[in-house]
């Protein structure tokens, strides 16, 4: 006797027609993090020595466009909406906004925007060196981050150089947001100002090489993947949360510059506290030492 197959209740449908509709979300929020980033390469190429202000206009929109790149992965993984399309869209995203945009905002502000502070030979041979100098480190700056997006999504279950606890606490090397978000605090706490001497441009090009560099380390920089807001007491989360937030609103020049700097010297001082403890600690025996133990 042949059974009846139960009909299928509209209630049924809805779900998963809701979790499709979801996928669209964090590709919402990639999409607004390449928008800001288009924007502040826009205001780069407007920005000039009178009209600097663009420059800062730029640097606002990598700090926003670094918000809309830490929701859309933490909105796709409360959702259960990760896909290999917004992996690899908010990859190509993340070269432009966080690689192109910072990369021609340190040349722009450092080094093309400098004014002649003299008229000798010199001088200015001195300035165009100077700024074809500041236009390789730029370069490194964007083929770091753009490395360290590569090895990022071909690694399965990265491990830092040196090891801190177990799970994805940690990145391995500074994550290419943060080191846009470095050259975008730097720039917002000047108020756009180019730079006008030249030991000050030899920092900032020291600095932007730095900053490259701990983008292709493999030193460890810690995640925020450990917060829990479904915590059963997420209180003091929350109150942390609003005075970054309320100081950032109100003090967001020092505030977004300390943040940045603490950030960045927070990856160095774990690689120095691991290297002096690994050289504290006395050699392991070898195989005919531990071969004569008792």
């Amino acid at each position: 006797m042949d059974l009846p197959f139960p009909k299928r209740r509209q209630d049924d449908r809805r779900p998963r027609r809701m979790s499709k509709g979801m996928y669209i979300l964090p590709s919402l929020f990639t999409t607004g993090n390449m928008a800001a980033g288009f924007y502040a390469i826009l205001e780069v190429v407007h920005a000039s020595a009178v009209n600097y202000s663009h420059l800062d206009n730029a640097a606002k929109a990598i700090g926003f466009a670094v918000l809309f790149d830490g929701l859309d992965g933490r909105v796709a993984r409360m959702t259960g909406t990760s896909s290999d399309f917004g992996k690899e869209l908010d990859s190509l995203a993340d070269v432009i906004t966080f690689g192109v945009a910072p990369a021609m905002l340190a040349w722009t502000w450092g080094f093309h925007l400098m004014p002649q502070v003299a008229l000798t030979e010199w001088a200015t041979e001195w300035n165009i060196k100077l700024t074809q100098l500041g236009a390789i480190a730029a370069f490194l700056f964007l083929i770091a981050g753009a490395s360290r997006l590569a090895r990022f999504n071909i690694t399965s279950n990265p491990e830092p150089s040196n090891p801190g606890r177990p799970g994805k606490k940690y990145f391995v090397g500074m994550p290419i947001p943060a080191g846009a978000g470095v050259v975008a605090a730097v720039v917002h706490f000047e108020r756009g100002v180019p730079l006008e001497s030249w030991y000050t441009a030899i920092t900032w090009l020291a600095m932007v090489a730095a900053v490259g560099y701990l983008m292709v380390s493999t030193w460890r920089f810690y995640s925020f993947k450990d917060i829990d807001f479904n915590s059963r007491h997420p209180f003091r989360l929350i109150v942390l949360l609003g005075a970054v937030f309320a100081g950032i609103l109100f003090l967001s020049r020092p505030v977004l510059f300390g943040i940045a700097l603490l950030y960045t010297f927070s990856g160095v001082y774990w690689r120095l506290q691991w290297m002096f403890r690994r050289r504290n600690q006395p050699p392991p025996p070898t195989y005919k030492e531990a071969s004569q133990t008792p």
